[in-house]
């Protein structure tokens, strides 16, 4: 593992306290398998909140958008 995957482990981890270790792990993977598929949705929610959206909605639009790019890679 990379310094890069290490720090990204940790910062995914302070973002998701209150979520379930098992859930935490799952997501890491996903992340792990595709960086540039999140990052890209990463972006999108963030131009979708400055837009006035909040970051619930957003972030469930852009899910819905990517939402079978990510059961792909569940599967996998």
């Amino acid at each position: 593992m990379g310094i890069k995957n290490f720090f990204l482990k940790k910062y995914m981890k302070a973002k998701m306290k209150g979520v379930p270790e098992e859930q935490q792990e799952m997501i890491i993977k996903l992340v792990e398998k595709n960086p540039e598929l999140f990052e890209k949705i990463g972006k999108e929610v963030k131009q979708k909140t400055k837009e006035g959206k909040s970051e619930m909605a957003a972030t469930m639009e852009v899910m819905r958008k990517y939402q079978g790019e990510i059961q792909r890679l569940m599967q996998e």
